[in-house]
């Protein structure tokens, strides 16, 4: 007969290879047919609510590495909290506003000059549409649960509306308002920018120290004295209205080859050092506060500097006489506001000199440097002129340099809420535990927030102005402008005039005759992600505000946690988050940033393709998200490897409980054998450490914890020796249906557990377990932790007798090199041990020769008493022989016992038994 036959061995269909990136669509099928997002909410109705707020990501082009990363960590969040005890909606933005949109028309051919702005705008939405459709599939390849055919899209009429009463809210407390100012401002996107649209890049400037000659010294400095001013920005000495020194400072008179200098008596040896001053005399020191009032001559026009004092001024660089711009700067035009300068700007939105710069009109900023250096040299006012590379403020969309430039612009104050603000940071829980400090800075030392754009694709500010100029921001005009975009959407401002966008029969003191215009200038960007908490989490039922969670990369502490806290605090007072949650940017393989330049691009979709979404999540999973993350394909071939290893785990798990009914066949905790305790107890050790992890957002934790387990705790230990058991015995033997039951709830947890991270592949394992009654693992709970008795005894006695075998492991790998042995069932092994160890294995019920995996095991004298071969341990020894006897035929034991059985003179005892007992039919044939 055939033995063979005899063995139950592994059966199942679940597949050994993956081929995720086939069997992934085909899963993503399924859970759209069956309306899984909907399943899941319906399932855990009742519950309380755990929302994460997803941040809106730009609609333009194709996911990168960054966008994966982000929503792969807030996919495994909202997937954990519905398993456990939540109700989790997960409803995914998009923001559709902004220029980037503008330049990829342009970049299309689209010539907006030729068609009114209303009729550009249509074109930009449609454009928004598309790109929202392409990212959604991209989000939905990747294996993201959501909301997705009700996403919020900035550009929507009701998202826009609510953006309205958040603006009419603020401007109804005080806080918005219209000032000329310096701001950020991009000559290459002709528009103002906000903080968090500047990104800093080396630039190579000219750094000029320049001498203006005293015209009035008050008294206190002659006539024909020159203060010394050192600039980085040639260009800004034309809209130069003021010197401003420290009044705390000492200053000092020096004479060098005849003429007179002012500097800051602590930088003058670097100044001498930098002019290649040799013989320079110190003449006369006076504080800076002496000095107020002083005027001197502009090197260039007819007019004077007048002398000012600051405290912005430092002995840090330059020569403590501070060019002074009010027209170019924010320390300069808080100082200019003071003495009631004038905020001269002679640069127009392109970055070109006006009329206002005689000499110079019609020059691009930049270019003007050289002209001016020049002209400061002919007035002989130019003292030194080198170059030097810095880091200097850019457009992140355009990547070129921008500069500071007064203009009327709209403001939100910042400085009337400033210390709600701050509360509302001190309030949140931040991970990690230093982005309460980032932003906390930021919001104390942050200016007023610029919010006006000179843009035509995004929300128009809704102001109208009389006939007089005041500005007309009423409740009435606010409800009647959000009512109008909530109907007809945002292109209707651009598409009536003034009158037809005011409430009927409104009157104005300010406009007798009726007559009202409109602003044209649209809202930053940020203020329309930043109203989401308005928009989305106020107006969706099933959401709430504050959210749970905002999680978005670190960039967007400038960004988006941002100006969400702003208009957050502004309008209720507190922060639209409970907590923040940030992660670092995704880099190449040598941790470079990715950039097509340099070739080093990796894309999601094209890792989809080649490996599956779940290598992608897994690598997610395994990095330390909270700082910058490498991606390569030798990383991602590793990440390959250990899903490799869980999957095959699951696997044999799968194929060991063909025969097994979990209702009839399993096995009370305190009827299983101790080594099968052990198992339960080290899972019920894996369910805390993951569970307790998700709950601290520590996925490397999950990841590292769960292939630990898979590839030590079962591959080579629990199901190594579990074979001779679960093939060897007969169907119903008891410790056959032991492990079978330990391996059931380990596989059941596993696939729970790992579930929000490989979720394609958890609910394709799903369907093959036997007696799980859930259509998926996502509508199912995590598992629970069990508090058993006797835990602690059986972690110390089983991880001592692991620690045992591993040394019998090495005894037998070495028995193996030295050709004493081939497999392990060939081995004997005796071991020579001291009290311990002996009593250790006394206390050990289970067949020891099964544990170690060889054919026979004995414990001999103590470990001195041990042969020279024997290995040496502490405590004891192993001597590894050949076992005597002969092979069984089915079970490969290797014992003098073979033959006992007359019937089946090939088999050991024990399955001559089974044979016997159970496969009689076959031993008739």
């Amino acid at each position: 007969m055939e033995y063979k036959d005899t063995l139950l061995m592994p059966k199942t269909a679940f597949p050994m290879r993956g081929n995720l990136p086939n069997r992934e669509p085909e899963i993503q099928q399924k859970w759209a047919e069956m309306n899984i997002y909907d399943k899941v909410q319906k399932r855990t109705e009742g519950r309380p609510l755990f929302v994460l707020h997803d941040g809106p990501p730009y609609a333009n082009g194709d996911l990168h590495m960054g966008h994966a990363l982000n929503k792969v960590l807030k996919d495994f969040i909202v997937r954990y909290k519905s398993m456990n005890g939540f109700q989790a909606p997960y409803v995914p933005g998009w923001d559709t506003h902004g220029l980037p949109i503008e330049q990829a028309l342009t970049n299309k051919g689209v010539k907006r000059k030729e068609m009114t702005v209303a009729e550009f705008r249509e074109r930009c939405a449609e454009y928004a549409y598309s790109q929202v459709e392409n990212q959604r599939e991209q989000f939905k390849r990747i294996g993201v649960r959501g909301d997705w055919d009700n996403p919020y899209i900035t550009l929507e009429p009701k998202y826009e509306a609510q953006q309205i009463r958040v603006f009419g809210e603020m401007a109804k407390k005080g806080y918005i308002y219209k000032g000329k100012k310096p701001v950020y401002w991009s000559p290459s996107s002709e528009s103002a920018l906000a903080e968090a649209e500047i990104e800093y890049q080396d630039k190579r400037s000219a750094s000029i120290y320049v001498s203006f000659k005293v015209k009035d010294g008050k008294g206190k400095l002659d006539t024909g004295v020159n203060f010394v001013i050192w600039t980085t920005t040639p260009w800004t000495i034309p809209a130069n209205l003021a010197i401003a020194l420290h009044p705390e400072l000492d200053y000092v008179v020096v004479e060098e080859q005849g003429s007179n200098y002012v500097v800051a008596k602590d930088l003058l040896s670097h100044v001498a050092e930098t002019m290649g001053w040799t013989d320079a005399a110190v003449l006369k020191t006076v504080k800076g506060a002496e000095l107020e009032h002083v005027t001197a001559q502009h090197p260039i026009y007819d007019r004077e500097s007048l002398v000012v004092l600051g405290e912005h001024v430092t002995t840090e660089a330059g020569t403590g006489c501070v060019h002074t711009a009010p027209g170019h700067g924010e320390d300069d035009f808080q100082v200019g506001r003071k003495y009631g300068l004038d905020v001269l700007c002679p640069v127009d939105d392109r970055g070109v000199f006006t009329e206002e710069a005689p000499g110079f009109e019609g020059l691009f900023y930049d270019k003007a440097n050289k002209p001016i250096t020049e002209k400061l040299e002919e007035a002989g006012a130019l003292l030194k002129l080198e170059f030097f590379t810095h880091s200097y403020p850019h457009d992140w969309r355009t990547k070129k340099p921008i500069i500071f430039r007064a203009t009327a612009q709209w403001f939100a104050s910042i400085d009337k809420f400033r210390e709600e603000l701050k509360q509302a940071v001190n309030d949140t829980k931040w991970v990690p535990a230093w982005g309460e400090t980032r932003l906390y800075n930021m919001v104390r030392d942050r200016g007023d927030w610029c919010i006006s754009r000179q843009r035509a694709w995004g929300v128009p500010i809704p102001v109208f102005y009389a006939e007089n100029g005041e500005a007309i921001i009423t409740e009435e005009t606010i409800d009647h402008v959000s009512r109008l975009f909530g109907e007809h959407g945002s292109n209707i401002w651009f598409e009536k005039e003034a009158k037809e966008l005011l409430p009927e029969g409104f009157a104005h003191e300010g406009s007798p005759n009726g007559r009202f215009t409109k602003e044209n200038d649209i809202m930053d960007v940020w203020f329309d992600s930043g109203s989401s908490h308005q928009s989305v989490l106020e107006e969706r039922e099933d959401l709430q505000r504050p959210a749970d969670l905002y999680l978005e990369g670190s960039d967007q502490y400038r960004g988006w946690f941002n100006s969400s806290l702003t208009t957050g605090v502004a309008v209720t007072g507190k922060a639209p988050y409970k907590g923040v949650l940030s992660h670092g940017f995704a880099l190449d393989g040598n941790g470079r940033k990715m950039s097509k330049s340099l070739g080093n691009v990796m894309l999601p979709s094209k890792v989809m393709n080649q490996l599956g979404a779940d290598i992608l999540r897994l690598w997610v999973a395994s990095v330390d998200y909270q700082a910058d993350v490498r991606v390569s394909d030798p990383i991602l071939k590793q990440v390959a490897e250990v899903y490799r290893k869980i999957r095959n785990t699951l696997r044999f798990l799968l194929a060991n409980l063909a025969d097994f009914d979990p209702k009839n066949d399993a096995v009370a905790f305190d009827q299983l054998r101790e080594v099968d305790q052990f198992l339960m107890v080290r899972l019920n050790q894996v369910i805390k450490t993951v569970k307790t992890s998700y709950e601290e957002y520590e996925f490397a934790t999950i990841y590292h914890t769960i292939n630990n387990f898979c590839t030590l705790d079962l591959s080579s230990f629990y199901m190594d020796f579990a074979k001779d058991i679960l093939y060897i015995e007969a169907k119903n033997h008891a410790d056959r249906r032991a492990m079978q039951t330990v391996m059931y709830e380990t596989l059941t947890a596993l696939v729970k557990l790992t579930s929000p991270i490989l979720s394609h592949t958890a609910d394709e394992v799903w369907a093959f377990i036997p007696g799980v009654e859930e259509e998926s693992v996502q509508l199912t709970d995590m598992p629970k932790t069990t508090e058993y008795a006797n835990e602690k005894d059986i972690l110390e006695k089983w991880n001592a007798f692991l620690d045992l075998r591993d040394d019998v492991l090495k005894a037998l790998e070495e028995a193996r090199n030295n050709k004493v042995i081939g497999k392990s069932l060939a081995a004997k092994v005796t071991l020579y041990a001291d009290d311990s160890t002996r009593n250790l294995l006394s206390s050990i019920d289970e067949d020891l020769k099964q544990l170690f995996i060889v054919s026979q095991f004995e414990v001999a004298g103590s470990s001195t008493s041990a042969p020279d071969e024997a290995m040496k341990f502490e405590g004891h020894s192993v001597a590894v022989t050949k076992a005597d006897g002969e092979t069984c035929e089915r079970c490969w034991i290797i014992t003098p016992e073979i033959g006992s059985d007359a019937a089946h003179p090939t088999l050991c005892p024990r399955c001559a038994a089974v044979v016997k007992e159970n496969y009689s039919h076959l031993t008739a044939e």
